[in-house]
């Protein structure tokens, strides 16, 4: 209507924004009023809806997590070798480089978290927690098939997560010597070391 009151935007376009801001300005350059600006929203405006910055940076996590967790669901249902599913697991999990934006966020909300509520917390654990169950029940499979050694499926994730995620810092963080490539590497001759079955 002529003259009336501008709709705000959906939260998802907000959050895809966000997302967007950190891809091509960085974490820096995200404030409420510079997302404001972007989305046709007033900084007060944002508060309102998201509360506080915390917030809006978990929301636009959780966001980034539901698409990469699409992707992931597509990846682990094809139709191939539980090998090569965990590969691409593996490869949808380390960063694509420095300054990836979902890693760069990632890191950001876990910085905060040591002053989060409970809330917050368990919205960051149920984030870890399905991509923990995915390579579980991908490594289960591999057992039983015979492809993977006779490991326990929870251990070894929890051990090959933590491995993942010790790389995948250095490779956000533009650690030197430790670009995707190498990375990707280590992890192979991990995988082929302590869990493929023997011939």
């Amino acid at each position: 209507m002529a003259g009336g009151r501008r709709q705000a935007p959906p939260r998802e376009d907000v959050l895809a924004a966000a997302m967007e801001m950190i891809a091509e300005r960085g974490l820096e350059k995200l404030t409420m009023a510079a997302l404001g600006r972007e989305v046709g929203m007033s900084s007060g405006h944002l508060l309102y809806y998201f509360g506080s910055k915390d917030e809006l940076l978990l929301r636009t996590l959780e966001w980034s997590e539901g698409r990469l967790g699409a992707e992931r669901g597509r990846l682990l249902t094809r139709a191939a070798t539980a090998r090569e599913r965990l590969d691409a697991y593996v490869d949808l999990y380390v960063p694509d480089g420095h300054r990836d934006p979902h890693w760069t966020l990632w890191l950001e909300v876990w910085n905060r978290s040591q002053n989060a509520d409970e809330d917050a917390r368990d919205r960051q654990a149920a984030i870890e927690g399905v991509w923990h169950r995915d390579l579980v029940a991908l490594l289960a499979e591999g057992i039983s098939r015979g492809e993977f050694r006779r490991v326990d499926p929870d251990r070894f994730a929890a051990r090959l997560r933590a491995l993942l995620d010790g790389f995948a810092i250095h490779v956000a963080i533009g650690l030197r010597g430790t670009d995707r490539a190498q990375v990707l590497c280590h992890v192979h001759e991990f995988l082929a070391d302590s869990l493929l079955a023997d011939a």
